[in-house]
């Protein structure tokens, strides 16, 4: 575990040797990450979810949009906020986190920690107020070793202001880390005769994070969609439940040339998918 030292020095002259704060490890560390962010938390015996004079504002995850993750994904998850203090702010940390209670290790399911502390910088026109950026390096095949975890995360932010006084947050905006699915998509016959059926196979997976495999994913509303040969739009002909396996299949009278697939919309804990179109020539 790292340790981060600055020197400050005070309006009043007071000054401080040095501000110790651990800075975040790699994701991957996920005991020492979990440890950093309840010791955090427990500067306070009330049950509060913050406490301090550093208030969080205006945080936004990943642009707004879900961490859809694959198997093997490694991606930098950047998260913008806004940190606010009359006594400065002179050092801030963030952890995204899950659970229940973020200052007990029992009740926390999940952590990621960023590799280095965030980048703050005071407004030219707003004393004490800071905006500040934290990127999360995750790598799913080493940091999500548990399907369960997929679902809504917090982020939990604190700080010191230039006196060393403590501030926290550990619920100023959430996020849903979801694993990734994929979907195939197979017409046949290939050609048809017009107004005969067609028959639309394929399957339905997502991420195991428990084992590193894409794995079948069963009782799912899946679309039927076709696209007109010349068309740039898809219209939706049915939906269909994924069977054992993640198996799909779907029948339909073929009225012209065009592609056909299956579509996924995403769910709390699975990101959306839509398999290429298979063309099928009608006679």
């Amino acid at each position: 575990m790292r340790t981060h030292a600055i020197s400050i020095v005070l309006p009043s002259a007071v000054a401080l040797s040095a501000i110790c704060f651990p800075v975040a490890a790699q994701a991957a560390e996920h005991t020492d990450t979990t440890a950093k962010l309840r010791s955090f938390a427990a500067h306070s015996v009330h049950p509060e979810t913050s406490l301090g004079n550093i208030s969080f504002t205006h945080a936004v995850i990943n642009g707004g949009k879900d961490i859809v993750l694959g198997t093997t994904t490694r991606k930098s998850v950047t998260v913008t906020y806004t940190a606010t203090s009359s006594s400065g702010v002179a050092l801030t940390e963030a952890f995204l986190w899950q659970g229940t209670d973020s200052s007990n290790t029992d009740t926390i399911t999940g952590s990621l920690g960023t590799d280095d502390d965030p980048v703050c910088t005071e407004s030219t026109t707003r004393t004490g107020v800071y905006a500040c950026t934290a990127v999360f390096h995750i790598n799913a095949a080493s940091d999500l070793k548990n399907n369960g975890v997929a679902g809504t995360w917090k982020l939990f932010l604190g700080g010191y202001d230039l006196y060393a006084n403590a501030s926290y947050n550990d619920d100023v905006a959430t996020t849903r880390i979801k694993k990734a699915s994929k979907l195939t998509a197979d017409a046949a016959p290939e050609p048809v005769k017009k107004g005969r059926t067609i028959t639309v196979t394929g399957s339905l997976k997502r991420a195991n994070w428990n084992n590193g495999t894409y794995a079948g994913y069963a009782g799912q509303p899946v679309l039927l969609q076709y696209r007109k040969k010349g068309s740039n739009t898809y219209t939706t002909l049915k939906k269909v439940t994924s069977g054992t396996g993640g198996s799909l299949k779907a029948t339909t009278p073929a009225k012209a040339d065009g592609y056909y697939r299956f579509s996924f919309a995403t769910n709390p804990t699975t990101g959306a998918s839509t398999a290429a179109g298979d063309y099928v020539d009608v006679r």
